[in-house]
């Protein structure tokens, strides 16, 4: 038989989903793989019982549905600050996943560089990888996960293709400030790089942090792809929906590339998530209020077991030290975290480029009710985990 593909040799499964499945073996709490235990939006529920019984069970538009296209450029031309063309400028895709992927495909060539900030979700480096492209790893370094700008240069001196940026971030919670932008757009208009942002957090900043848009800023419009989901937004992480948005010349190709991916997005649910595209501003303040509170209660109860861990300023994760604990290998760590103390978590090294295995990563999009239970059974870690 002959050998199967080289650039897949090294892959693993996802580590996150990993961790769900050893979680359910347990009967841990899940805090590792992020989807909420609570509801969507009823406006949203009450629509897909509607949308069952319509004409909505066939292909849509291949880069999506008319009516999903204009309620979505509508909602992001407010947020973006610019007039958003939903049928020159838009693609519905399955999941960010997808768009990333497509949008990878669709900048790179093979032999092309990448530079990805790390820690980094897990799929950036696949992706890169399996468009026959080459990851250069720019460290974010904790506590506060800034990137020396010296460094981030020498990574654009070896000048790549694209830049994959996470903001705000997942795994760290970073949420980058408008002058760590500016350096990143003139280093990418100096070195002719495109940006493909994942921005699935938009709606999730706590004050006095910001989201910045990369496509906003000045000159940028042209060579980003702004790449992002409804999951988290509107807690329908199952619906798999997703979006890109960028030039008209650059989604024209992602419109192409996305038709032999995956065709297109399921049509029912681009039709019942619309109600929620049309949310005003007291929706996202109303999630905002609810993922702060969550942090404050996650953050206070780990505090109070005297855990360590970083205050996210964005997003729903946390990154907790293990240091104390005296594992060298942190997957171990979290499949006994599973197993003993019933709490389910992901190693902080399937996010790290560099050698890091002292922390995992917590998420809180969780009910009250289950935060509390996790941090009831992470009170008893020390007797339960201490090497």
């Amino acid at each position: 038989m002959q050998q199967l593909s080289r650039r897949t040799a090294d892959f693993t499964d996802s580590v996150i989903r990993r961790m769900t499945r050893i979680s359910n073996r347990y009967g841990a709490v899940n805090l590792s793989q992020g989807f909420p235990d609570f509801d969507p939006p009823r406006e949203i529920l009450d629509r897909l019982t509607e949308v069952a019984h319509e004409d909505f069970h066939q292909y849509s538009i291949t880069w999506g549905a008319q009516n999903f296209r204009e309620a979505l450029a509508a909602k992001q031309s407010h947020y973006m600050g610019r007039t958003i063309d939903p049928d020159s400028e838009i693609v519905t895709t399955c999941g960010s996943t997808e768009a990333m992927m497509a949008a990878m495909m669709t900048v790179t060539n093979p032999g092309d560089k990448v530079v990805i900030f790390s820690p980094f979700y897990e799929n950036y480096g696949a992706d890169t990888i399996l468009s026959g492209a080459e990851p250069i790893y720019v460290p974010l370094v904790p506590p506060t996960f800034d990137f020396d700008p010296a460094v981030l240069e020498d990574a654009f001196k070896q000048h790549p293709k694209a830049l994959v940026l996470c903001n705000p971030s997942n795994p760290c919670g970073k949420v980058f400030t408008r002058k760590e932008l500016e350096y990143i757009a003139t280093l990418a208009a100096k070195y002719d790089t495109y940006v493909i942002t994942d921005e699935v957090y938009e709606h999730i900043v706590y004050a006095p942090h910001v989201h910045t848009y990369f496509a906003a800023l000045p000159g940028m419009w042209e060579r980003t792809i702004s790449c992002s989901s409804l999951s988290k937004t509107y807690s329908i992480t199952g619906w798999r929906l997703g979006y890109t948005i960028a030039p008209a010349e650059i989604t024209e190709r992602i419109k192409k590339v996305h038709d032999f991916l995956t065709v297109g997005a399921a049509a029912p649910l681009q039709e019942a998530v619309i109600p929620g595209l049309r949310f005003g501003q007291d929706y996202y303040d109303g999630l905002l209020s609810k993922y702060a509170h969550k942090r404050e209660l996650f953050c206070k109860g780990l505090d109070a077991i005297g855990l360590r861990h970083n205050v996210p300023e964005g997003a729903y994760y946390i990154m907790m030290d293990i240091s104390e604990f005296g594992y060298d290998d942190d997957l171990k760590f979290c499949e006994e975290l599973a197993e003993k103390v019933g709490v389910g978590a992901v190693p902080g090294s399937s996010f790290f480029r560099e050698p890091v295995n002292h922390l995992i990563r917590f998420h809180f999009a969780k009910k009250d009710q289950t935060l509390n239970e996790a941090l009831n059974r992470l009170e008893g870690i020390r007797g339960k985990m201490a090497k």
